[in-house]
């Protein structure tokens, strides 16, 4: 398969999988090992511990489970609702749609409320369906932080503000999977019940491991919720986490080592400090999709994100050209339009362990890109706009001042 290889390093600007740090690739490079020593005991209580200072949360509980994104969804919502449960789910892209299927899989009783792909999710509607439901009938609020089809991010302190304002006791349920280590998140002071992330995204792990932190609340409420589940359950790790073990299956040592490896880069680093490179980042990259004269997907701008940026291209371009050009000249990877704006956008994922510099290479190889399909962008000028923006903004290095 000598075709998947060219000189150089790929360079991978999708909004996950992400590129792994040296350092956790070196520390996964390791043998398996007995999940019951002491060792491995200590390293999951450390990742249990400091998790949980990701989502900014205190009194969460925290569950590393062997799955993706897509398992994580399936455990939040399996152990705290039960079949026929009404639930309000908000439909603003690719990712948002895959939930709410599963959650119709699922035997849930779902009420979609959908915007047009770009636009956030509809709070006002959402407002309506609280102040109409008396009996508290809907018990979960479902919506997804980070849409990457658009580069939409949701206000989540506006819904629990709604909630709190109804008095509605309503479980929040988050799917943060391309926000958590990316885009702030405070699972306490917002009041979110159930979070759900993956590896593959902003802590820059190969793709395999499902997390969920789950509030006080959402474990009373797995208690006494009868949908069918049996790997996902959290009760079978919950009875391990009392005796010290830990793991009621198997888990892969080599991506706990590497869970230990990419949050000991996330905290040298300083957290805030990540969360700040994300946002010079999305801004810089927002700011070359201006200069090349293309428009961003997100309709708003207190709704941009800071770990993707999907852009619009001219009706007499297809996105998914560009995205084959730039891999097959450049070994540039770039996000594709998906469902509704396949076709009309692609994307460019600015998420984990990345710099400035990775990214004007990239901004670069969009230009030459954009230049071979027939826009007529000037080369240079977003990259020269987001030079610009980030000589001033980047930095000194902590650890080397």
């Amino acid at each position: 398969m000598d075709f998947a290889y060219g000189p150089g390093k790929n360079h991978l600007f999708v909004p996950g999988p992400t590129n792994i740090p040296e350092h956790v690739i070196r520390a996964m490079n390791r043998n398996n090992e007995n999940h019951r020593t002491p060792a491995i005991t200590a390293l999951t209580k450390s990742l249990l511990d400091d998790i949980t200072k990701i989502f900014k949360t205190t009194s969460g509980t925290p569950f590393l489970i062997p799955t993706t994104g897509t398992g994580a969804w399936e455990s939040a919502l399996t152990n705290t609702l039960s079949p026929g449960d009404r639930i309000v789910s908000f439909l603003i892209g690719q990712f948002s749609l895959l939930w709410i299927e599963q959650q119709k899989k699922l035997n849930f009783n779902v009420d979609v409320v959908e915007s047009d792909w770009g636009e956030s999710a509809n709070l006002d509607i959402l407002e309506s369906k609280l102040a109409s439901d008396k009996t508290h009938a809907i018990k979960a609020i479902c919506i997804v932080h980070n849409e990457t089809t658009t580069g939409v991010t949701n206000d989540l302190t506006k819904v629990r503000k709604l909630l709190d304002e109804y008095r509605h006791p309503a479980l929040i349920i988050v799917d943060a999977v391309s926000s958590i280590g990316a885009i702030d998140f405070r699972m306490d002071e917002w009041g979110i019940d159930v979070v759900v992330t993956s590896s593959q995204k902003a802590l820059s792990l190969p793709t395999g491991m499902g997390i969920v932190v789950a509030s006080p609340k959402a474990i009373e409420a797995s208690k006494s919720a009868k949908s069918l589940r049996s790997f996902f359950d959290w009760n079978g790790y919950l009875k391990f986490y009392k005796t010290g073990a830990y793991w009621p299956y198997t888990p892969s040592i080599q991506m706990l080592y590497g869970l230990r490896a990419g949050l000991d880069l996330i905290f040298e680093e300083g957290f805030e400090n990540v969360l700040l490179r994300h946002k010079r980042l999305a801004k810089a990259t927002r700011l070359a999709v201006e200069a090349w004269g293309l428009k961003n997907c997100c309709q708003k701008e207190e709704h941009y994100s800071a770990s993707v940026t999907a852009i619009v291209v001219p009706p007499n371009i297809d996105s998914g050209e560009i995205v084959s050009r730039a891999w097959n000249k450049y070994n540039l990877s770039l996000g594709v339009g998906l469902n509704k704006v396949a076709g009309k956008v692609f994307r460019i994922g600015h998420v984990g362990h990345l710099n400035e510099l990775q990214l004007l290479g990239c901004l670069a190889g969009v230009e030459m890109t954009l230049k071979d399909v027939g826009y007529p962008v000037k080369l240079g000028s977003g990259v020269g706009a987001a030079s610009a923006y980030l000589q001033n903004t980047i930095p000194l290095i902590p650890s080397r001042i």
